[in-house]
């Protein structure tokens, strides 16, 4: 019987890619489900055989531990050299994006408030 070993919702392609090759470079047979045409169904990978699961979350704890480490590795690379993004960059970047954004943030706030203020009056 089938055991889910893997949900894909959010993983980027490269990792599932990464993953799908360990498996079959260690002789484990499994299939992947997609989303669906509407996106509601779970995209995962699936292991075959109920004795490879074992093996299988070994491996990909072993993997999920490696990109970790390798992850903030790079992040403590690009903090060093100055080239991770802050607020500030996204700002100077799109500047009307950030006042759009703000005034609507601004409009509700005071669409929500306004009625509890006025109760008085």
């Amino acid at each position: 019987m089938a055991a889910l070993l893997f949900k894909l919702r959010g993983v980027p392609d490269e990792e599932e890619q990464e993953i799908r090759w360990l498996l079959t470079d260690n002789n484990i047979e499994y299939y992947v489900t997609s989303a669906g045409n509407w996106g509601i169904s779970m995209p995962a990978i699936w292991i075959r055989n109920d004795p490879d699961l074992y093996k299988g979350k070994e491996i990909l704890r072993a993997y999920q531990v490696e990109r970790a480490a390798h992850a903030k590795q790079e992040y403590e690379e690009n903090a060093k050299a100055g080239k991770n993004k802050t607020i500030i960059d996204s700002i100077k970047e799109e500047p009307l994006r950030f006042l759009i954004y703000s005034a609507v943030i601004l409009l509700i706030f005071y669409l929500s408030t306004m009625p509890f203020l006025n109760l008085g009056n």
